[in-house]
């Protein structure tokens, strides 16, 4: 049953990846093929399905091979569940209302910062052991987004390409994007913790229950 889950969530999230990279591609719109694909995979949003597409896909597809159980591991998981929150959190709070989408656009976007968030909360909630979990795993989960941050203002300096209006240097400034950057870290850390002790309870309280 937990690998029927995964295997049908993996391969709508990259149905939903192939789908949005076309439409990047085939829009009449914006840069040279190469341009847009170095644009299409600066989204933290498409970073963050594809690592949730991996971890949805591997432990099945490729159970004890390197990668498989790389993303089969509980802080792993545990931390691509704590991007995949924020993306969703972020395009319902502060981006949904930043486009009108139609069409393909539309059910690209509503599985990349919907669907695919609630089913990696599911598949984390009930298929991944969360009883190893550690806060000290918080500091190491906070690479990610910080190594994202970094690659965001450098492209961005030298395309004036800005994925996200709240980093955009060159409408904020550096000290704004700053702060910016400094908030989202602190919203990365503190949803890491809550997982991680949430987690933890929820096993424990499920081993009460079995005992």
């Amino acid at each position: 049953m937990a690998s029927l889950f995964r295997m049908t969530a993996g391969i709508l999230g990259w149905l939903a990846l192939a789908l949005q990279y076309w439409l990047v591609m085939t829009g009449n719109i914006g840069p040279e093929p190469i341009e847009r694909s170095i644009n299409f995979f600066s989204y933290f949003t498409i970073l963050t399905n594809i690592l949730a597409a991996l971890a949805l896909t591997l432990p099945w597809l490729a159970p004890q091979s390197a990668p498989g159980q790389f993303f089969s591991r509980p802080s792993v998981r545990t931390a691509i569940a704590t991007y995949i929150i924020i993306v969703m959190a972020i395009t319902y709070l502060v981006l949904r209302h930043l486009s009108n989408l139609e069409g393909w656009y539309v059910v690209a976007d509503l599985i990349l910062h919907y669907i695919m968030p609630i089913l990696f909360v599911i598949d984390w909630l009930f298929l991944v052991p969360k009883d190893t979990l550690k806060p000290k795993d918080v500091i190491v989960w906070l690479a990610f987004p910080i190594l994202y941050v970094i690659w965001t203002i450098i492209h961005g300096a030298l395309s004036g390409f800005y994925p996200y209006p709240f980093l955009n240097v060159g409408e904020l400034g550096y000290a704004r994007v700053l702060m910016n950057m400094v908030v989202l870290l602190a919203i990365f850390l503190i949803l890491g913790l809550l997982l991680v002790t949430g987690g933890r309870l929820i096993d424990k309280a499920r081993r009460a229950n079995a005992a």
